[in-house]
């Protein structure tokens, strides 16, 4: 039978305030004394509770983690990486999905939901309104974005702009002119979404070698493959001299692959298809991208976080390169195919 802490408090003949800093490993507490302690729990089958620990430190040891969705690549990536990294520390996550959708408008972020019961906040990938952001700050909590940043708050991210330039250059590389771009919602509008600095890469390295950035040649997926497909197949009808498709998403360039497909055209002989993120079906549909790193900066985001929780000092934000990884979605375009 487990006892209680006051009955390890006798055996070890010290306060119960003494014994919750010794098994908290707070300081203040002798070597000798905390050994004392452990032994006597031990004896006695005593466990702390997390809620009591929790009311004596005024801690949650929960982060809350606010994001669009859960099933997506992207997020369930970073989702994961921050709770393992939670989870070694000993913290929860709280999560609260806001779905952002096409056809109607997200529901605001009530901070009231996070109030008293989280230590720090993680943002994944969701747009916020200034106002929103302020009301999070209000709550006086730590706060880090991931993917999605805002001004002034510490962000984990990766180079939007130089993978939509390097993407970009893959195909240009191959020696292709027309380069549609399947980028997110119309609602992207922030200098620091990821959408929005993908196809400013997108236009800047078309420019660069003197290639005209058509807005013909840009159409909204919505991160999601319905969304590439319906895209896709809007854009490849209306521009028929496309070589190319530039996807800010894996997701979406799949759906460019299936468009293409009901289109009777093939990958990559009659059009090259990339994307951004290193999904694990790229592998199997043979998806060339460029891979990013979700799970290290979900772990990144959460280990920032515990040390701003913990005193430490705000950190500076944090960008992630992507890799190319070619593979057979993207060739030489049929105008200058050689012999």
């Amino acid at each position: 039978m487990a006892h209680g802490i006051d009955e390890v408090a006798r055996a070890a003949g010290v306060s119960t305030a003494t014994v919750s800093r010794a098994l908290r490993g707070l300081p203040n507490v002798s070597e000798t004394t905390r050994r004392r302690v452990q032994e006597a729990a031990l004896l006695l089958g005593y466990v702390a509770s997390p809620s009591a620990a929790s009311l004596a430190s005024g801690r949650t040891r929960t982060i809350g983690l606010l994001t669009p969705w859960v099933t997506r690549w992207f997020f369930s990536n970073v989702i994961e990486g921050a709770e393992r990294a939670l989870r070694t520390q000993g913290f929860d996550a709280l999560l609260y999905t806001f779905e952002v959708s096409r056809y109607a408008p997200r529901r605001r972020v009530d901070p009231d939901v996070l109030r008293r019961r989280v230590d720090g906040i993680l943002v994944v990938g969701l747009p916020l309104h200034a106002v929103e952001v302020d009301a999070l700050h209000a709550l006086g909590h730590p706060m880090i974005f991931i993917g999605t940043g805002v001004d002034g708050r510490v962000t984990v991210r990766l180079d939007d702009l130089g993978t939509g330039r390097e993407a970009t250059e893959h195909l240009l590389g191959l020696g292709h002119r027309r380069i549609g771009h399947v980028t997110g919602s119309p609602d992207d509008v922030s200098p620091l979404s990821p959408p929005v600095a993908r196809r400013e890469g997108w236009a800047a390295a078309m420019a660069a070698a003197g290639v005209d950035p058509d807005p013909a040649l840009e159409v909204h997926g919505h991160f999601d493959v319905q969304g590439g497909r319906e895209s896709a197949h809007a854009l490849l009808t209306r521009c028929p001299d496309v070589t190319a498709v530039f996807a800010a998403s894996d997701e979406m360039a799949m759906g460019v692959m299936l468009a293409a497909r009901d289109l009777g055209l093939r990958v990559p002989q009659d059009v090259s298809v990339i994307g951004v993120d290193g999904h694990e079906l790229g592998e199997l549909v043979g998806l060339t991208t460029m891979r990013q790193p979700a799970l290290e900066q979900g772990a990144a985001a959460a280990s920032l976080l515990l040390g701003m929780i913990a005193g430490g000092p705000p950190p500076a934000s944090v960008v992630y390169p992507t890799t190319l990884v070619e593979r057979g979605s993207t060739g030489r375009p049929r105008t200058v195919a050689t012999a």
